[in-house]
């Protein structure tokens, strides 16, 4: 059978556009047909008008209607540098031009003006590669004032990611005051408040004669509320140029009775400056920290979890493997308390304290409570922590309190509790520590729950039918407190403004000796042990999470171990880079 020879052949010559390109060059260069030449202060380039015009809006609208330059033979091009118009013009007829650190700005300049986009936007692209936290400002104004949006955000977030290390920029020395006042207001700014404060203070005395005057309305855009108090005391406070402010003076007075003061304020102008949320870069996680792992030796481990990623990342170990110590978080801090040190031949009882820094990611002892004890219980209160009952060094159950001020670091011994107890749930919420249940010295449940009133120094009981929890946590969310399982399924929230007890969804399993705590306001409920039906003990290493809005419990996975007896902490901070 004889084929049937095609009809109709579409032919692609794939060299013809760039062999047409070069012609119209060598025609160029030749001054072959060449009807217009464009003139700068020092050079003239012979062009074609039909060429131009395909290449560019800009000379589309010259010489296809009726201005002036459509039928000149010199079209003269003002402010342009002849370099970078010879670049221009043989990327016109080439479609290639080489970008370097030296003629980006001008090329990108100049392709804005004539409207060529595909240049502008290879420009920006590659200065959008250059980019440090060094020159991210300058390039913010570049990028505004040439109108390239690709630049301005990629510029904007890493300025606002970068934050330590631009704020110690030369640029923002340079920073006029509403750019800075814009800049360090931004809610997606990556860092903590006491930088912010430096940055400002760095600017201000850069030019202090003339940038004086805007001190206050910059001091209005650090969050005073998150500043670490010792940081506030010893370099805000007392700083000679805020002090010389009176409305800075002002708005000190204001911080200082609410970061300081035990008792409750009622200043009709606090509420405004002091309800202005943390920055949406600070994010919470959750920490664990010791405890019994595998139902093996305690451990030294530090887990860092991440709700967002839902992965587990180790910090730097603890020094020493501590039996029942204490954890508590204060300003991004976390603080482990006595316990019995596990392996150094005499397992005594210590008055120990560590602090650990998740910026530095690593440990380091401070002062040592005033009591050695371990199976107590530790909680925060403004500035302040409680170290409550315990066991001592003979080991007699503790009914003593001693609280340590972060700002002087020192303890003080506090008023006894009523009762002596172990193993209670204890939180903190409007000047009051409330201890629910626990279990006496004959390891009998207690329904009681003992309130201690801070500012007060005393303390007082209620008896309620409510409460029968042993090895519980308890958790702040809103005005309820939450109380949640010890060998029970059963969680409780205690109102604490209706001074009430309400219901709510059980947890699957009878818990204890489990950790809790409140990430973005739902309750995180980490390990622990379990009771099976046949009342056997299971260690868990589950993690779930309980919703308050929905009263419901999902599973969020499981910790990389099996662990209880172990500090849960949630920690509110900026995600440091070398951690995170």
């Amino acid at each position: 059978m004889e084929e049937k020879s095609p009809k109709e052949l579409l032919f692609r010559d794939q060299d013809f556009s760039s062999e047409l390109l070069k012609q119209l060059n060598i025609l160029r260069q030749n001054r072959i047909l060449t009807d217009v030449v464009l003139c700068t202060s020092d050079t003239e380039i012979p062009c074609h008008r039909n060429v131009l015009a395909s290449s560019s809006p800009y000379f589309k609208a010259m010489f296809c209607n009726n201005f002036k330059e459509s039928g000149q033979e010199k079209v003269n091009l003002k402010g342009i540098d002849s370099g970078v118009l010879h670049c221009i013009i043989m990327y016109v007829y080439t479609g290639e031009i080489l970008v370097t650190a030296e003629n980006v700005l001008y090329l990108m300049e100049t392709a804005s003006m004539l409207q060529y986009t595909k240049l502008f936007e290879a420009c920006s692209a590659y200065l959008q590669d250059q980019l440090t936290p060094d020159n991210c400002l300058s390039l913010i104004r570049l990028s505004e004032i040439l109108y390239c949006e690709t630049l301005n955000k990629k510029a904007k977030a890493m300025a606002l990611q970068c934050f330590p290390e631009v704020a110690t920029s030369e640029d923002l020395k340079e920073l006029c005051a509403l750019e800075l006042i814009d800049y360090l207001g931004d809610d997606e700014l990556c860092g903590e408040e006491e930088q912010v404060f430096e940055a400002l203070m760095v600017w201000v005395r850069h030019d202090l004669q003339e940038r004086q005057g805007y001190i206050q309305d910059l001091f209005k855009k650090v969050r005073l509320q998150y500043v670490h108090p010792t940081f506030f005391f010893h370099f805000i406070a007392n700083d000679s140029l805020i002090q010389s402010s009176p409305a800075c003076r002002r708005i000190l007075e204001l911080a200082n009775r609410q970061m300081f003061s035990l008792y409750s304020i009622s200043a009709p102008d606090a509420k405004p400056m002091w309800h202005v949320p943390r920055r949406y870069s600070y994010r919470e996680f959750l920490l664990l920290i010791g405890g019994r792992k595998d139902n093996q030796q305690t451990t030294r481990d530090v887990l860092l979890y991440d709700e967002k990623t839902r992965h587990w990342l180790s910090l730097a170990k603890h020094p020493t493997r501590l039996y029942k110590a204490s954890a508590v978080s204060l300003y991004s801090n976390i603080y482990l308390l006595g316990g019995i040190p596990i392996g150094n031949g005499n397992n005594h009882v210590s008055s120990n304290v560590y602090i650990f820094s998740l910026k530095l990611n690593q440990w380091r002892l401070i002062e040592p409570m005033l009591v050695a004890r371990y199976s107590h219980r530790s909680t925060a209160y403004k500035n302040y922590i409680f170290a409550i009952g315990g066991i001592g060094d003979n080991q007699e159950i503790l009914n003593s309190m001693e609280r340590y001020d972060s700002i002087y670091n020192v303890w003080e011994q506090m008023t006894n509790m009523p009762v002596a107890v172990l193993y209670p749930a204890v939180s903190a919420k409007d000047q009051r520590i409330y201890l629910f249940g626990g279990e006496d010295m004959m390891q009998n449940p207690v329904r009681l729950i003992q309130v201690y009133h801070v500012t007060r120094n005393m303390w007082f009981r209620m008896e309620t039918r409510m409460v029968k929890n042993v090895c519980a946590p308890a958790v702040v969310i809103g005005d309820r407190i939450f109380i949640v399982g010890g060998y029970t399924r059963r969680v409780i929230a205690y109102d604490t403004k209706a001074n009430k007890f309400v219901k709510c969804a059980d947890m699957k399993d009878r818990r204890m000796h489990h950790g809790a705590a409140a990430i973005n306001e739902k309750l995180y409920v980490a390990g622990g042990r379990c009771l099976t039906a046949d009342n056997a003990i299971e260690d868990s290493d589950s993690l779930e999470c309980y919703d308050p809005q929905a009263d419901t419990w999902t599973s969020s996975g499981q910790l990389p171990h099996k662990l209880f007896d172990h500090g849960c902490l949630a920690l509110q901070c900026v995600p440091y880079a070398n951690i995170l």
